[in-house]
């Protein structure tokens, strides 16, 4: 018990002195004011189809992106594959690999995200319709996790995630961690999560960003010291920038509970999650789920994210078992659809390999 306690203290101790970066009362007023936002797109076909309200209840690789605490309570080997068609033919990939070393309960796991804009066309106020240029967003996130349980009702994690974002000729790099715990409420069906991801270093861009101007002089007034202008014309140049502000993580707190009904029935299942999500830029925002799960093997889900003006509509998948074809391994097929309200539909597919 010393133990839970002890990791109690840190998780809450910390929470409190992060108090006015967690949990700030300038509701949207922070909208804009962090980077790295693509670590806050759901990575998973399940989770999205939920709500994004997994923070206790992503019991397969994707425990790693949610909640690391989730990985101790896995007995086997999991890995999850993940695929997301974004918006404008953006798209989103997940690795992750989650393995119990059998020796006082720890469970070590690895995560890769990557986000690739494809190739977009440079626009400038002078050529509206392009340059001829082309440029892409690339970003990488590396993580390392490590859990373990305390006692069969408890479990913390621990991930510290190497984060790269580049573009044009800009790199950022960073690194965040992310902190987590879950509780199972004895035998009633009830569990409890906590979880803060992405705290951690500023990080700034390296490189340099050439943008055009239409009046050299007043550009240069304006611009950093270190700024240079080349002249095209004797009104416009072009400035070159090399300095650049450094830029916050998004950090996020979540607390979330999930319920299962129909527990010991031998074909019908029922889950219910809720989750409260505290991002450090933006609005707080509740999210609700539910997974009705026939025969061990279909899965129908459902779910609804209060306080965010894009999702007006309820997020759908479904998953299923496949036949086992090797003894041993289970593989699980998942789809998840989300609509927003003016970028349109998201699809995810994914699969989950149990061995």
């Amino acid at each position: 018990m010393t133990r839970i306690y002890l990791v109690l203290a840190l998780l809450f101790g910390g929470l409190g002195e992060a108090r006015a970066q967690l949990m700030p009362s300038y509701g949207r007023d922070r909208a804009g004011t962090s980077g790295f936002q693509f670590l806050k797109i759901a990575v998973d076909a399940r989770s999205a189809a939920l709500g994004e309200t997994v923070a206790a209840g992503a019991f397969d690789a994707s425990a790693l992106f949610w909640n690391p605490a989730l990985a101790a309570q896995l007995e086997n080997v999991q890995v999850g594959v993940g695929h997301t068609a974004y918006f404008v033919d953006i798209r989103l990939d997940y690795l992750s690999l989650i393995y119990p070393l059998g020796w006082g309960g720890v469970t070590l796991g690895l995560s890769l995200q990557t986000l690739d804009s494809g190739e977009m066309p440079v626009t400038t106020e002078f050529e509206p319709y392009g340059t001829g240029e082309t440029f892409r967003f690339r970003d990488l996130a590396l993580g390392v996790s490590v859990a373990q349980p305390l006692t069969d009702l408890f479990s913390y994690g621990i991930t510290a995630r190497y984060v790269r974002e580049s573009v044009a000729e800009l790199v950022t790099q960073t690194l965040v961690f992310d902190l987590g715990i879950f509780y199972r409420v004895g035998d009633t069906g009830v569990q409890m999560a906590v979880a803060i991801r992405h705290f951690g270093f500023d990080g700034r861009p390296r490189g340099r960003l050439a943008r055009p101007v239409i009046d050299r002089t007043s550009a240069v007034a304006k611009a950093p010291a270190d700024a240079k202008t080349i002249a095209t014309t004797p009104k416009r140049g072009v400035l070159i920038e090399t300095e650049f502000e450094t830029i916050t993580p998004p950090t996020t707190f979540l607390l979330g509970v999930s319920y299962t009904l129909l527990r010991n029935h031998p074909q019908h299942r029922l889950v219910l999650l809720g989750q409260l999500t505290n991002p450090n830029d933006n609005a707080e925002s509740f999210n609700v789920g539910a997974e009705y799960a026939w025969n061990h093997t279909l899965m129908v889900r459902i779910g609804y994210r209060f306080g965010v003006e894009e999702f007006r509509t309820p997020s759908l998948g479904v998953g299923f078992w496949l036949p086992e074809l090797v003894t041993g391994l289970r593989a699980r097929f998942d789809y998840g659809f989300q609509h927003l309200e003016r970028l349109g539909t998201v699809h995810r597919v994914g699969l989950n390999l149990e061995l």
